[in-house]
């Protein structure tokens, strides 16, 4: 009789059929294993790159404010917080995301952009779930238009595109040209579409307002029929706007070298929305607001936008409140700068005595006046232990 086993033989598919099954336990307990690893990989990145991301309501493609969005997220980028800046439809729209908008915390608006929700009867709504960061910059109105008019009230009846509904641009020219008594036949293209509907004598002017210098507008093929008018800072424009000015070196193709365009500006804000403290989306802000403040210097670096360089961080806002982190965050920025009293001593010492020595010197002098404060202060302690 032959040693082997029959390969039919009931042995032979017993060991065959517990092969088998031992494949097969063996495959789902690795299966289960990389699954449950997947899932926790999963789960922890998951939360780990929720836990400090933020969305930053902006502006147009062509605009100042998606610039600006988008170097707050090259600057503040990192393992513990990430900016998203998002595409928006201008002021008043942005307004309107942060508060009701999932997943934007964020947005960059103009000032009297707020006002505007009284018609939406969402004004109580907007000053109790509306906040403020900082200040940011003054944004220039930009009229392009032919340069056989030379005069705003040029405008008066003629088609003038002021962007869409719902945008900073849409709402301050309908302000500025109500304020001058000027009736256009205004237009609500987007600006993109008005530069072709320019060219084409679709339209005789455009308006735009965003913070010079506007690439879109700087790269605008006039062929020398387009220019910028001016705007007169007069009347009740004064109490609204400030006064400003587009040079040729901003739009070369717009303003003659000679004679600079005199326009107006509204100042923006970066607003926030009024999470309840100690909340997830409270924290999300409080971790951005130190960030931004603590690192405010590099945005000040060649390669950001000219227009961090008008950035006054403590400047206040009228009408609206400061969020608390950044206030709070201001206030200890304040405590610190005030001079110590032994800071104090020193400085009336060396002013008494008429030294004026490199910054660097009078740090080594105030660390060896310190000392010598100390060690007095010990002496007298002994001789008062000793009596």
């Amino acid at each position: 009789m032959s040693g082997r086993v029959n390969a039919a033989s009931p042995l032979s598919r017993f060991f065959r059929h517990l092969s088998l099954q031992v494949v097969f336990v063996a495959a789902a307990l690795v299966s289960g294993s990389v699954a449950v690893s997947a899932q926790n990989a999963q789960a922890f990145n998951l939360s780990r790159a929720n836990a400090g991301t933020l969305g930053v309501i902006s502006g147009g493609a062509d605009g100042t404010y998606i610039r600006i969005a988008a170097d707050l997220a090259n600057v503040l980028d990192g393992e513990d917080l990430r900016v998203l800046p998002m595409i928006g439809r201008g002021s008043l729209q942005n307004l309107r995301d942060i508060m009701f908008l999932r997943g934007v915390d964020i947005g960059i608006v103009q000032m009297d952009a707020r006002e505007q929700l009284k018609a939406e009867n969402l004004q109580n709504d907007a000053v109790r779930r509306l906040r403020f960061i900082t200040r940011l910059y003054n944004e220039e109105v930009h009229i392009i238009a032919d340069r056989e008019i030379t005069d705003i009230r040029q405008l008066d009846g003629k088609k003038v595109n002021i962007d869409k509904a719902g945008s900073g641009t849409n709402l301050t020219s309908r302000l500025i040209f109500d304020k001058l008594g000027i009736k256009p036949d205004m237009t609500t293209f987007d600006q993109a579409s008005s530069y072709a509907k320019l060219k084409s004598g679709e339209i005789q002017a455009a308006v735009y307002v965003a913070g010079r210098p506007v690439r879109a507008i700087a790269e605008f093929q006039t062929d020398g029929r387009f220019h910028l008018l001016s705007i007169p800072f007069e009347g009740e424009i004064a109490e609204s706007y400030f006064p400003a000015r587009l040079a040729n070196a901003d739009y070369p193709q717009l303003v003659d070298k000679d004679k600079p365009v005199e326009t107006l500006a509204v100042g923006s804000l970066l607003a926030v929305f009024n999470w309840p403290e100690n909340s997830d989306r409270y924290n999300r802000v409080k971790r951005f607001v130190d960030a931004f403040f603590s690192r405010f210097d590099e945005f000040l670096q060649p390669g950001r936008h000219p227009k961090w360089k008008e950035v006054n961080l403590a400047a206040d806002v009228p009408g609206w409140e400061r969020v608390k982190p950044a206030q709070d965050w201001l206030d200890r920025a304040a405590a610190a700068s005030k001079p110590s009293p032994e800071g104090k001593s020193f400085e009336s010492f060396m002013k008494s005595r008429g030294i004026d020595v490199s910054a660097e010197q009078r740090e080594v002098l105030f660390r060896e006046f310190l000392a010598w404060q100390n060690d007095r202060q010990r002496s007298a302690r002994r001789v008062t232990r000793q009596d």
